[in-house]
């Protein structure tokens, strides 16, 4: 079996290990924040938080993951460290604003052009300063970042991984009012909210719930229905093999043998991009004969698509639902 790089599978378990929070029904919820000029909700996605400022017009202040982000003018050198904050600013229209991204940032294509080698996971506070920006964005602050960058009176704004869609809507709609893409931010919402209801519009009632595997690599490990992955497969009533196993952590490795004694009906190949396909899943020892082989219900999931929770999300869920209407197609629900 070949081994995904051990530097790739990092990068993807520590994007992923932050958002193992959450329930099923927060999870599956499509209820956006409020998206009113000024207001925006907190960073739970359960109640509003405030923006302070009119829409488009500064000083503004809004109440993020970090605690109050202060503008007094439009950001123009805006510096990125997350990925998914990178493709939520592009996707807002602040593309323009940003002079710098991580070395992670690999989307949209317009983003690639404004790559370094900075670092999202171990920041450095001098060189993001080089940049001279009016505004920095992180997913986690680590590394007393924070500490470094208020010392040298830079704006930092952090939008950590989202445990709902409420998550996701709400640092849209901060990240618009910051950057002066109010009306933006809230159609990019109203986008993505109309996306998933229709892609989710056609779940068929089963009996009994189809049941899946997420594979995060080839050793095996998995999500639970506790993470904002498991909310998304939770939108389509699946049911996750993982929450069978007992432990503390919701990203448990499985055994071989438990995934063929669960025989899932649909398999999620997150590790698709490393090498894992069809033919070899149907390869490993014993899983020749397990119901999403024999179905040809294997589906390779983009690694970024599926470890991010910005507006490509909406792919993700489409993704999805293509899958489960395939299955429905193939073995119709009794």
């Amino acid at each position: 079996m070949t081994r995904i790089p051990k530097a790739a599978f990092l990068i993807g378990a520590l994007a992923l290990a932050a958002s193992a929070c959450g329930s099923d029904d927060s999870s599956s919820s499509t209820t956006p924040a409020a998206t009113g000029a000024a207001t925006t909700a907190a960073p739970g996605g359960t109640s509003p938080g405030t923006t302070t400022g009119d829409a488009g017009t500064y000083p503004i202040t809004v109440d993020a993951a970090n605690g109050a982000v202060t503008l007094d003018a439009q950001p123009q050198r805006i510096v990125s460290l997350s990925p998914t904050a990178t493709e939520m600013l592009f996707a807002i229209g602040a593309g323009d604003q940003v002079v710098a991204v991580d070395d992670q940032s690999n989307y949209p294509e317009e983003a690639l052009a404004k790559s370094t080698t900075l670092s999202g996971y171990t920041p450095s506070a001098e060189a993001v300063s080089g940049y001279q920006p009016d505004l920095v964005v992180v997913a986690d602050v680590t590394d007393g970042l924070d500490t470094q960058l208020a010392t040298l009176d830079i704006p930092l704004w952090s939008g950590p991984a989202a445990s709902d869609f409420g998550d996701v809507y709400t640092q849209i709609e901060q990240l618009g009012a910051l950057t002066g893409h109010v009306a933006e931010a809230a159609a990019l919402v109203g986008q993505m909210q109309a996306d998933i209801e229709a892609a989710t519009g056609g779940v068929v009632e089963r009996e009994v719930p189809l049941t899946y595997y997420h594979e995060l690599d080839n050793t095996l490990f998995s999500v639970t229905s506790n993470t904002f992955i498991g909310g998304v497969y939770g939108l389509f009533d699946l049911q996750n093999i993982a929450d069978a196993v007992e432990g503390d952590t919701d990203y448990p490795q499985l055994s071989s043998e438990f995934i063929v004694s669960q025989n899932p009906d649909l398999i999620f190949l997150a590790d698709a991009d490393y090498g894992e396909s069809a033919a070899t899943v149907a390869a490993r020892p014993g899983w020749s004969g397990l119901n999403a082989v024999t179905t040809g219900s294997i589906v390779p999931i983009s690694a970024d698509i599926s470890s991010r929770w910005g507006p490509r999300v909406v792919d993700y869920v489409e993704d999805v639902g293509a899958a489960v209407a395939a299955y429905d197609a193939q073995v119709p629900a009794g």
